[in-house]
C-alpha cells in the first residue's frame, strides 16, 4: 500500500530575510523536503525575495503557512468562567473590545481554550470554575495585506499564524520528537532575536504563559559594532558572526546593547514569575541575531538560568537529494518560526 505523502512550506518574512522550510509527511515520518532563504533588499522587494526562494530551490507543494507579528497583533491571556467552545467564540466577541485598542470590526479574532493548569489551581491562582484563554487580534488590513502578496505570488495561504506561537510549535515538535524525557512543568523561556524585534514566548510543558515582542534585535548589534570600531554595516555583520582575532573588541562594542536586551527580557521573566509563582527554568535562543558568538554566555550571566541556542531541525529527518543539508545547518538557529509554521502539517 502507499504512502500518505502531504507537504506543507513554513514561509517566515522577516524584516531582513526570507525563510522556507518545507515539511513532508510520509506515513508517520516528518521529513525537511525544502529550504531556502533570500535577503529582502527593501520593503517593496519581499515578493522578489520571496520568488528567489521559491525559484532557487525545490520545494513540491505551493500550500504555505505564514505569521504576523507588530503592533498590529494584539495576544492576551484571559481569566474566563468555564463554558463550551461554541459558547466561547460567542462570548469572546462581546468581552473583546476590553482587551483591545482596536475598534472590534478592524480586527480578525481568534481565540483557543488552553490547558488547564494543576499547579495554577492548587496555588489558588484558577479556581475550579475558571478556564485561560487566549486571545488574539489582528489588525485586517494586516491579513489582508498579508493574504494578498501570498496569493499575489501563486502561492496558497493555509494559516496566517503569529510569530511568537510558530515559535512554541517549533519547540514542541522537538520535544515530541526527542528521545529524552522533558519536565510537564518545566517553564522554558523561547527566545527568538531578529533583525529588528525580539520574540519571546514562556511554556510551561507545551502551553505559552506569556508572550512579548521587544523591539531590540540582531541590527542593535551590528550597529554598536558599526559604530565602536568604525566598519561599514556589511562588515559589522560579517563580525558579528565571525570576529576572529576582534573578538574582544566586538565584546566592547556589543556588550551595552546586549545588556539592553537582556534587562528587557529580565523584566519579562519577572513579570511571568510573579504572576504564576514560578520560576523561569530555562531559556533556549534562536534566530539570526543568536548567532552572535559571546550571546550565549552573556545571557546566561544576566538570567542566571541555564541558556543554550537550539537547532529547531535537529530531531527532523531531511532530504539531501532535494535540500542542501550543509547550508540548512548553518542556518538552522534563524529557521525556528519558519520550522514551527511547517510544523502544522501535524495538523492538516
Amino acid at each position: 500500500m502507499l504512502k500518505k505523502v502531504k507537504s506543507l512550506i513554513g514561509l517566515d518574512i522577516g524584516s531582513n530575510c526570507v525563510k522556507a522550510v518545507e515539511l513532508t509527511q510520509v506515513g508517520g515520518d516528518l521529513v525537511i523536503t525544502g529550504f531556502g532563504q533570500s535577503e529582502i533588499l527593501s520593503e517593496g522587494s519581499k515578493a522578489d525575495a520571496i520568488l528567489d526562494v521559491l525559484h532557487s530551490n525545490t520545494f513540491r507543494t505551493r500550500r504555505v503557512v505564514t505569521a504576523v507579528s507588530g503592533k498590529s497583533v494584539i495576544v492576551r491571556y484571559l481569566t474566563m468562567i468555564q463554558m463550551s467552545d461554541d459558547d466561547l467564540q460567542n462570548a469572546i466577541k462581546f468581552e473583546a473590545d476590553k482587551y483591545i485598542p482596536f475598534d472590534v470590526e478592524e480586527v480578525v479574532l481568534d481565540c483557543q481554550r488552553l490547558e488547564e493548569d494543576a499547579a495554577e489551581m492548587s496555588a489558588g491562582t484558577l479556581n475550579e470554575n475558571e478556564m485561560r484563554v487566549l486571545l488574539v487580534a489582528v489588525k485586517r488590513t494586516l491579513v489582508d495585506d498579508h493574504v494578498a502578496l501570498i496569493q499575489g505570488i501563486g502561492l496558497t495561504p493555509e494559516v496566517i499564524d503569529v510569530d511568537s506561537f510558530a515559535l512554541g510549535n517549533a519547540f514542541e515538535m522537538r520535544n515530541m520528537l526527542s528521545p529524552s524525557v522533558e519536565h510537564d512543568d518545566n517553564a522554558t523561556a523561547l527566545i527568538d532575536i531578529g533583525a529588528n524585534k525580539t520574540n519571546i514566548n514562556i511554556l510551561r510543558g507545551n502551553t505559552s504563559y506569556f508572550t512579548r515582542e521587544i523591539y531590540l534585535g540582531g541590527d542593535d548589534f551590528t550597529t554598536a559594532i558599526s559604530k565602536r570600531l568604525g566598519v561599514e554595516a556589511h562588515q559589522a555583520e560579517l563580525l558579528k558572526r565571525d570576529p576572529g582575532e576582534n573578538y574582544e573588541q566586538l565584546r566592547q562594542a556589543v556588550t551595552p546593547a546586549i545588556d539592553d536586551l537582556g534587562n528587557e527580557i529580565h523584566l519579562s521573566f519577572d513579570y511571568f514569575e510573579n504572576q504564576f509563582d514560578k520560576e523561569v527554568d530555562e531559556v533556549y535562543l534562536s534566530g539570526g541575531g543568536s548567532r552572535l558568538p559571546l550571546l550565549e554566555e552573556s545571557f546566561e550571566k544576566i538570567f542566571e538560568k541555564r541558556t543554550r541556542t537550539w537547532d529547531p531541525t535537529e530531531n527532523l529527518k531531511i532530504n539531501s537529494d532535494t535540500v542542501d543539508v550543509g547550508k540548512l545547518k548553518a542556518n538552522a538557529a534563524q529557521l525556528a518560526v519558519a520550522v514551527g509554521l511547517a510544523s502544522r502539517i501535524r495538523k492538516d
